[in-house]
Formats: C-alpha cells, structure tokens, sequence
C-alpha cells in the first residue's frame, strides 16, 4: 500500500466507522477536497472531507438548500459531508460540446433559479459578502493592468450597486451541475458567498474547459438565452461575465496558469465589445 493510499485510508477512515458507510469506488482527490464513493443505507453516495475553509463552509450552503436544486446533504460535521451521488449518464459539458450548448445553458439557468428561491430559513452561517469574494481582482488589475483594469473598474461599479441579493452558489459552470438520473441535475461544490444573484450566471460564459468560450457568436448566441431563462438586463449581465472574467483570470493568474486567464480575458473582451456595440 502507497503512503497516499494509507494517508487516503486515515482521513476518510473515521467517517467511514462513524456512519456506516461501505466504500464504492476509488478517491478522488482534488486540491481542495478528498472524495469517496460509498454506499450509506443502500444508497449510493458521497463522502466529502473538505480541506479547506471555503469547501467546509460550502458544505453549510448545501445543507441549506435541503436538496432543492442540490444535492441532498445526509450526515456532516465541521470537515466533511456525507452527500447525495451524481449516478445520472448526462454531462452538461458533453453536451454542450456536443451541439447542446442552449440546452446546457438552460438547464444552468434553471438549476440557478431553485439555489436562488426565498427560503424561511435562516441563512447560512459565515457567507462571504460579494465585495469582499472580489477582493483580489483591484491589486491584480494594478499589478497587470489591460483589460484586468477594465475588469476591475467594472466590477467596482457593481458591486457598489448590488441588485437581488441572495445566497449565491458562487461556481456555476458545466460541471458543477450533475445529472442525478430521477432527481435531475442538481448543483454541488457551492461557495459561501451573498450578494446580486446575476453574478451566478457569469460563469456560463467564462468555463474554460469548454474550449467554445471565446469562438466568435458563442456570447452572443448565449446571452439572449440566459437572460431569458434567468429574468436579467443583457447590459447588467454582460458587466457581470466581465467583472467575473477579470477574477477568474485573477486566480488562474495566481496559480501560473496563463492559459486559462487569456481565456478569460479573452470573453472579458468579447463581453466588453458587446456591451459597447
């Protein structure tokens, strides 16, 4: 046995004793979480270990939805959640690839619209104002400059006038959102963020794995379907996809990968070109 393996073995092990849950697959391990499928009172599941604050805070968010729009959280405590199982054969990025990117696009905008319904309960602990999740995005655009700047100047202006306010998921995009066979597609891996609900829609535009992003006519194909879908101003959304792409581009930039920040920069342009036509 690997010293990752046993490493694997020594964090999912307690919960696995705790909830008597049966192992069902390999772990997926990511940079912010370590995953294991599992079988909890005949359902297939998903043990969840968080790894840092915003995964564990996240997971606050998704107990809060109680399955309407999202997975359906089992059992939790401070570090980990035991979730609902992806088990569906659908792919919104497939399909999106595939000549179904409208379809991908309502299906996000309609997933978005439960996440964003006014609920009686009280909200979530610790969510993160949408200001402050922008923190970073201004000593990038004067480090960088360019269309970053452009980013961050728009971004200021909306966030001093936030519409709608709400619990946001914080990361919609293609794979965020899973086909949960009966259930239908459903939202995991939220943030722990509030503020105006057109933010959530940015990210439709932006997903760099979905290498369509910055083809010519795919924002402007896109943009009447998701306002429609999701009751938006085409003038607010498209600021929004460009104050999105200016701190996406942020953090890709931080992690060295420049590749995925053109891409942003890329849509943040497209957007801007629009917003001015």
């Amino acid at each position: 046995m690997t010293v990752n393996s046993l490493q694997n073995q020594a964090i999912f092990k307690p919960y696995v004793d705790r909830w008597s849950l049966t192992p069902d697959g390999k772990p997926i391990i990511t940079h912010s979480s370590h995953l294991l499928p599992v079988i909890w009172r005949e359902k297939p599941t998903m043990l969840k270990v968080a790894l840092n604050i915003d995964e564990k805070f996240g997971n606050r968010v998704l107990r809060w939805w109680e399955g309407d729009g999202a997975a359906y959280v089992y059992q939790h405590d401070d570090d980990a959640a035991l979730l609902e199982r992806a088990t569906g054969p659908g792919s919104l990025l497939t399909m999106a690839m595939d000549g179904g990117d409208d379809a991908a696009s309502r299906i996000m905008c309609r997933t978005a619209a439960k996440l964003h319904a006014p609920r009686l309960a009280e909200l979530p602990s610790d969510l993160v104002p949408l200001d402050r999740w922008f923190h970073e995005l201004e000593p990038a655009a004067l480090i960088h400059g360019g269309m970053l700047a452009t980013c961050a100047e728009v971004a200021q202006g909306l966030l001093a006038d936030q519409r709608d306010l709400t619990v946001l998921h914080g990361d919609i995009h293609h794979e965020n959102i899973l086909d949960f066979g009966p259930r239908g597609w459903l939202a995991i891996d939220p943030k722990r963020v509030h503020g105006e609900r057109g933010f959530d829609f940015a990210n439709i535009f932006c997903n760099p794995e979905l290498p369509t992003v910055t083809k010519p006519g795919r924002l402007q194909r896109q943009l009447p379907i998701v306002c429609a879908e999701a009751g938006l101003e085409p003038k607010r959304l498209l600021q929004w996809i460009i104050a999105y792409a200016g701190l996406s581009a942020t953090w890709f930039l931080d992690d060295g990968d420049t590749k995925n920040a053109n891409s942003d920069l890329t849509v943040a342009e497209i957007a801007l070109n629009e917003l001015n036509a």
